[in-house]
C-alpha cells in the first residue's frame, strides 16, 4: 500500500515514455464508450440524482468543475437530467449515506469514502462494479491508485484526485521572524511558544468536527509509534495503547494546555478553522493541500496569495520509523449505485460522467484550479507547465521530499472506532476530560470489539 501511496506524488516527478503514451491515448475517446449519443431506444425522460460535497465558498471552484461535467453529460445523453444534491461532506459520509445503504436506496452517483467504506458497500452489493467500464473506456490503467476502491479485485469507485497534510504557515510573519521552515520538532515548539507570546494564535482550531483536529493528532502519532502503525489496530497486531501513540495524544493535548489553540475549539466549525488563518490571528494552519485553493484570485485567501508557505510534520526525537513521512491518500471518490445496470440509459449516463470527469483535462483543472493533485497518471511536461503558482509549487516540493506516506486513520479502523476517536475522544481530550492514557484504553477496547466482530 505504501509503495502505491508513494506513485501519488512520484508522478509529479517520473514520467515515462509509457505514460506520456498512455497520457495521450487516455484523451482519446475510445469506440462504443459514450463519446457519441447513445442511440434513442427510449424517449423517456431520465432523471438521475448526483450527490455531491462541494458546499460553501472555499468549493466553489471545484462545484464548477463538477457543473461542466454535469452540463456534458446531459448534452450527450438524450432526455436526462441530473439533480444535484449538495451535502456536507461528514454528513454525507457518516449519515446519509450510510442510511441510504442500509435503506438500499443510494443516489444514482454519489461521492464515495474508499477504504473503508466502499469495501463495506461493495461486498453488500450496493456498487456498480466499475471494472468493464473502464476496459470499454480504456482508462483501466490510467489512476495513480484503485485500491481504496477495489474489492475482490473489481474497482467499485474512482477518487476525484488526491492529497496529503502539513502546516499551512504565514510568510511574512515567519521572514519578520528571521524563521524558515522548522527541522525538528523542539524547533516548531520555540516557535509556537514565541508566537502565543507575541499575542497571536500559534496554531488554528475548529474541533467540533472531530476529523479536523485529528488531522493533526494522527500525523503526531504517526510521528513518535511509526507511521505504519495504525494499519495494524485492525489486524491486532499493534495497539492504541502503544507507548508511541500514547505520547502523540499527549503531545496534542500539551499544545492544548499551553493555549496554542485558539479558546472555545470546540464550538467551532471547520469553515472558523480557514478563516483563523486567512485573517492573520493565526499564524499556522494544520491542513490538506486542498486548502491551498482558498489562496487564489477570488476566493476567500486571496489576501495572502504569495505569502502562504507549506512544510511537513518535522521530526521528533526517538520516534519510530521514516520521520520524513507524510500523510496522503486517494480515498475521496465517486460512487455509483449498483441498481444503475438495470437501466440502460443510466448506464450510458454513468460511462459518459466517468469518461468527462477522468481524462488529463478535468485533472489538470482540478489542480489548478482547485488545488487537488491528480487521481491519473499525466505527462510531467503538462504538470510542470499547469503548475505556476508558488504555493503549489512548495507543495509540490514538500510532497516530493517525504520518502514514504501513510494514509489517515479513518481509512484504515473500522467505522466504529472512527466514530469513537472523532465524535467523542479527541474531543474529551482537547476539553479536559480524559487523559492521553485513558483515551488510548478506551480506544483500545472498541478496537477489540470491533475485531472480535470481524472474525
Amino acid at each position: 500500500m505504501k509503495k502505491r501511496m508513494t506513485l501519488l506524488l512520484s508522478l509529479l516527478l517520473i514520467t515515462s515514455w509509457t505514460l506520456a503514451g498512455c497520457a495521450s491515448s487516455s484523451n482519446e475517446p475510445q469506440q462504443g464508450a459514450g463519446n457519441t449519443p447513445v442511440e434513442e431506444t427510449s424517449k423517456e425522460p431520465v432523471e438521475m440524482l448526483l450527490r455531491h460535497t462541494q458546499v460553501g465558498a472555499d468549493k466553489q471552484k471545484r462545484l464548477a468543475i463538477l457543473q461542466d461535467v454535469v452540463d456534458k453529460v446531459e448534452g450527450e445523453i438524450p432526455n436526462l437530467t441530473f439533480t444535484l444534491d449538495g451535502v456536507e461532506s461528514d454528513v454525507n459520509r457518516k449519515e446519509k449515506l450510510r442510511g441510504e445503504m442500509a435503506a438500499g436506496n443510494p443516489p444514482d452517483i454519489f461521492e464515495l469514502f474508499g477504504s473503508p467504506d466502499s469495501k463495506v458497500y461493495a461486498k453488500e452489493g450496493m456498487l456498480l462494479d466499475l471494472t468493464p467500464i473502464l476496459q470499454e473506456l480504456g482508462i483501466q490503467d490510467q489512476f495513480t491508485s484503485l485500491e481504496p476502491f477495489t474489492y475482490e479485485d473489481k474497482v467499485y469507485g474512482l477518487p476525484i484526485g488526491g492529497s496529503g497534510e502539513g502546516f499551512f504557515y504565514n510568510k511574512e510573519y515567519f521572514e519578520q521572524k528571521g524563521w524558515k521552515a522548522p527541522t525538528t520538532m523542539v524547533e516548531l515548539d520555540n516557535m509556537l511558544a514565541e508566537i502565543k507570546a507575541d499575542g497571536k494564535v500559534p496554531l488554528a482550531s475548529a474541533s467540533k468536527a472531530g476529523w479536523v483536529p485529528l488531522m493533526l493528532t494522527n500525523h503526531l502519532w504517526s510521528r513518535y509509534a511509526g507511521p505504519e502503525i495504525t494499519a495494524k489496530f485492525a489486524t491486532g497486531e499493534a495497539k492504541w495503547t502503544d507507548p508511541g501513540v500514547v505520547q502523540g495524544f499527549a503531545k496534542h493535548k500539551e499544545w492544548v494546555d499551553k493555549g496554542y489553540f485558539k479558546k472555545g475549539e470546540l464550538g467551532f466549525e471547520y469553515a472558523e478553522y480557514t478563516t483563523q488563518f486567512t485573517s492573520g490571528e493565526a499564524v499556522l494552519m494544520y491542513d490538506g493541500t486542498w486548502k491551498s485553493s482558498v489562496f487564489k484570485e477570488g476566493q476567500s485567501g486571496e489576501s495572502l496569495i504569495g505569502k502562504v508557505g507549506f512544510f511537513n510534520m518535522p521530526p521528533v526525537e526517538n520516534g519510530a520509523g521514516d520521520q520524513t513521512s507524510l500523510m496522503r491518500d486517494v480515498n475521496n471518490g465517486y460512487g455509483f449505485s449498483a441498481a444503475v445496470a438495470d437501466d440502460p440509459q443510466k448506464l450510458e449516463a454513468v460511462k459518459a460522467f466517468i469518461k468527462n470527469f477522468y481524462n488529463e483535462d478535468m485533472q489538470v483543472r482540478g489542480l489548478v484550479e482547485d488545488g487537488v493533485l491528480p487521481a491519473m497518471k499525466l505527462d510531467e511536461k503538462v504538470l510542470t507547465d499547469s503548475i505556476t503558482d508558488d504555493l503549489m509549487k512548495e507543495i509540490v516540493a514538500v510532497l516530493n521530499a517525504s520518502k514514504t506516506s501513510f494514509p489517515a486513520f479513518d481509512a484504515l479502523v473500522q467505522a466504529d472506532v472512527t466514530t469513537e476517536i472523532s465524535n467523542l475522544q479527541i474531543q474529551k481530550l482537547i476539553g479536559g476530560q480524559t487523559t492521553p492514557e485513558k483515551m488510548a484504553e478506551e480506544l483500545q477496547k472498541v478496537q477489540e470489539e470491533a475485531n472480535a466482530s470481524v472474525e
